[in-house]
C-alpha cells in the first residue's frame, strides 16, 4: 500500500528516527557518490508558488539517488485551465512514481493524496511543513551528535507567528518525539486550538513541554534553539499590520543572550533581515541556519527512498 507525507502525523516515532538514521547514512555517502537507489523511478513536482530550497533540493536529491524530477509550474498543467486537481492526480499516477506538491491550501495536498495511486509529499502547505520540520529536527540533532533521544530538559523556543505552517509541523514533531516547545507569539497570531488537540495524545505519551507564551523573553530563557521564521507570508495582503504586530518578537541580539551561551539560532529561509532576525544573529556563531538549509537535501532523499522504494 502506498504511503503519504501529508502532514507531520503520518509517521510514527519510529519511522521518524529511522529517516533520520537513513539521512545520516546519505549524507554521508554524499562525496563518494554511491547512489541508486532511485534508478528509473520519476518524482512530478507541483508548485503553485515558487521557491528556491524546495525546488533545488528535491530536483537534486532525486539526481543524486540516480531518478528523474519533472518541474511542473503553475502555468505548465491544466489545472490553470481548469482541470481538476482528483484529475491531474489520476494521471500522472500513471506517469510517475511520486508527486511532490507546493501548494497554498492544504485541502489540495488531501486531494492529491485521496486521488493519487503513487505517494504525495507535501512540499509546503499553509498549515503544515513536514519536510522542513523533519529537517529542522534531524539538524538539531546532528548538531548534538547523533544522541539516541533528545535530552529531557531540551527545549525549542520558536518566536513570532505562532500560526503558521512551520510553528504546526514543530509542534506535532517535538510532541511526538518528546521535545519541549515554547512559542512565543502575540494573542493575535496564536497557535490554532486544534493544533493543539492533534499533539494531545502524543504530548500524555512522551510528556513534551507544550507552552504558548506571548512574553518573547521568558520563552528563550535557557533555550537550546530559538527559531524564526517569516512575519509575512507569500501572498498575504495584511504586511503592515503583521510587522507593527509582531515587532516585539525579532530575533535580534539582546533576545539570543537570553537563552543558553551556546543556543543554536535556525530560520527556515527565505529570511527578512532586519524585521523578524537581525543581520548579526543570522550570520553570527549561534546560527545554523545554512546547515539546516542543505539538510533540507539529505532528509528529502531519505523521504524519497522511504517513500518511493516502500
Amino acid at each position: 500500500m502506498k504511503r503519504d507525507l501529508t502532514y507531520d502525523f503520518d509517521f510514527s516515532a519510529k519511522e521518524i528516527w529511522e529517516i533520520f538514521e537513513l539521512t545520516r547514512k546519505l549524507k554521508n555517502k554524499l562525496r563518494s557518490r554511491t547512489f541508486g537507489s532511485l534508478r528509473g523511478r520519476s518524482l512530478a513536482m507541483l508548485f503553485q508558488k515558487p521557491s528556491t530550497r524546495t525546488r533545488v533540493s528535491f530536483e537534486v536529491a532525486m539526481t543524486q539517488l540516480g531518478g528523474h524530477a519533472l518541474y511542473l509550474g503553475p502555468n505548465d498543467l491544466q489545472l490553470s485551465r481548469g482541470e481538476t486537481i482528483a484529475d491531474t492526480a489520476r494521471t500522472l499516477s500513471r506517469y510517475v512514481d511520486g508527486i511532490m506538491a507546493r501548494v497554498f491550501f492544504h485541502q489540495d495536498i488531501i486531494e492529491l493524496a485521496k486521488n493519487s495511486t503513487v505517494p504525495v509529499i507535501n512540499g509546503l502547505s499553509d498549515e503544515f511543513h513536514p519536510c522542513q520540520g523533519l529537517t529542522d529536527i534531524y539538524t538539531i540533532w546532528e548538531k548534538l551528535s547523533f544522541p539516541k533521544s533528545f535530552p529531557r530538559d531540551f527545549t525549542i523556543a520558536f518566536v513570532g507567528d505562532g500560526d503558521n505552517n512551520v510553528t504546526n509541523s514543530l509542534l506535532l514533531l517535538c510532541a511526538r518525539l518528546g521535545i519541549n516547545f515554547r512559542i512565543a507569539c502575540p494573542k493575535e497570531y496564536q497557535t490554532k486550538e486544534e493544533i493543539l488537540d492533534l499533539a494531545k495524545d502524543d504530548i500524555s505519551k512522551t510528556k513534551a513541554g507544550i507552552k504558548i507564551i506571548n512574553n518573547p523573553q521568558e520563552a528563550v530563557k535557557d533555550a537550546d534553539v530559538i527559531y524564526a521564521d517569516v512575519w509575512v507570508s507569500m501572498g498575504r495582503q495584511d504586511a503592515e499590520e503583521r510587522k507593527r504586530i509582531l515587532a516585539p518578537y525579532q530575533v535580534n541580539k539582546e533576545l539570543v543572550f537570553g537563552a543558553k551561551e551556546k543556543v543554536m539560532v535556525m530560520h527556515c529561509l527565505p529570511a527578512h533581515r532586519g524585521e523578524e532576525i537581525t543581520n548579526e544573529v543570522i550570520d553570527g556563531p549561534n546560527s545554523i541556519v545554512f546547515d539546516q538549509a542543505e539538510n533540507r537535501l539529505h532528509v528529502q532523499k531519505a523521504i524519497l527512498v522511504k517513500l518511493l522504494n516502500g
